[in-house]
């Protein structure tokens, strides 16, 4: 992880689990999806409430597993900078 990564990582997380499923999963993943999914691509089958609540569900899917995979990486690069000894950027709380 790169030092861009781990500052900015490092900011977002402090805004909480919720807040960033609600900002990256669902509405920046979930409604484009659904928009695109809906409107450009319908499905025949699927009405607009059923798309939106697949979309809006899968949203949330996307913002747990991504939250998940960047914390991951964080913990894991703050115990590299820790066995190193640098110093630098001890892991938020």
């Amino acid at each position: 992880m790169k030092q861009k990564e781990f500052d900015r990582w490092a900011k977002s997380r402090q805004g909480g689990m919720f807040r960033y499923v609600l900002l990256t999963g669902v509405l920046s993943w979930g409604v484009t999806m659904f928009v695109i999914m809906t409107f450009v691509v319908p499905h025949p089958k699927l009405s607009t409430l059923q798309s939106a609540a697949l979309w809006l569900t899968t949203g949330v899917g996307y913002g747990i597993a991504m939250w998940l995979v960047q914390e991951h990486r964080y913990r894991k690069e703050c115990l590299t900078l820790r066995s190193s000894g640098t110093g630098e950027k001890p892991p938020a709380p």
